[in-house]
């Protein structure tokens, strides 16, 4: 007998997808929003829209037992290309929830840029929705989660670093210091799973990572696609300056050519900061059924 409906936005994009997949194989009905009209199945019920379309959200969230928002902007040459999606989309969405009676549960999907706001616009953006998100509290059960960089199968932003591995070299922007964590998409699915079967409501915000202690850093990273590959990889460093001059001129680009840039000077900015390590404890200790299983060491092949 299918579970509690969920709700689901983000449905087609790289997290979204698996968490789709996985929801459908643990037996849950999925509401599920999406631009383009597709075919409804047994477990999935599509409704076509976007965060702009407030009828839309409303019968999205209709008498559903939780509510997952993974859907967000990482591409944009102004702060107001992110906030309109990250921002504006998520209060539409918060709109639609507090007109539910009973609220349903309420999973953010933010991410550890949060953490340093003023890095960029994506970052602001993610802080900005989750002050929304924290001004429902007596009137929505909510729970945010920021995770670090996510990898795995779809992910088009890490593979490339990875593939560059196996040629012998690890590409890094900026020096050696910077430590960051790394999280493989199915340990964040299993955290999402986890939340959704708690029956005890759990509040706050979380940040997420594989667990590996002090995170990583280019040396430790080389080592393991060494290991891996059975070749020598050294660190390559891109001076963070020249990363930098090259953003702008994207920037620039984009704004002549109307298209929307991944790498800006924000992002830049975001991936030269020296400490992006996380700490899971606090989610440990409110999710006992949670605990990240997958660390590159293991994931790096089917990651490439």
């Amino acid at each position: 007998m299918p579970r509690l409906s969920v709700a689901l936005t983000g449905a087609t994009g790289f997290i979204g997808r698996l968490l789709l997949e996985s929801l459908v194989r643990d037996g849950w009905k999925v509401r599920a929003l999406t631009r383009k009209k597709r075919v409804n199945t047994e477990f999935i019920e599509w409704i076509q829209g976007d965060l702009d379309n407030k009828d839309a959200l409303q019968d999205l969230v209709k008498n559903v037992f939780s509510v997952v928002h993974c859907a967000g902007a990482v591409r944009g040459s102004s702060l107001k290309d992110f906030a309109h999606t990250n921002v504006e989309g998520t209060a539409n969405l918060v709109f639609a929830l507090m007109q539910q009676d009973p609220a349903p549960r309420f999973l953010f999907m933010s991410s550890l840029a949060a953490r340093q706001s003023n890095l960029s616009w994506y970052a602001t953006s993610k802080y900005m929705a989750e002050q929304l998100v924290i001004n429902l509290s007596g009137v929505v059960p909510w729970i945010i989660f920021r995770p670090t960089a996510v990898y795995g199968p779809g992910d088009k932003e890490l593979s490339p670093i990875f593939r560059a591995t196996r040629h012998g070299i690890l590409p890094v922007i900026g020096g050696p210091i910077s430590h960051y964590s790394l999280l493989h998409v199915d340990d964040l699915i299993s955290a999402i799973l986890c939340w959704l079967s708690e029956t005890t409501s759990v509040q706050g915000i979380f940040e997420l990572d594989d667990g590996t202690p002090g995170g990583y850093d280019c040396q430790s990273l080389a080592a393991i696609a060494q290991d891996i590959w059975k070749r020598p990889v050294k660190c390559f460093f891109l001076p963070g300056w020249l990363v930098l001059f090259f953003a702008g001129i994207n920037l620039y680009l984009s704004k002549i050519l109307h298209y929307s840039p991944m790498l800006t000077p924000g992002k830049v900015r975001e991936i030269i900061y020296p400490d992006w390590v996380c700490d899971i404890t606090p989610l440990l200790k409110v999710l006992p059924c949670w605990r990240p299983r997958t660390r590159l060491r293991d994931a790096l092949i089917r990651a490439v």
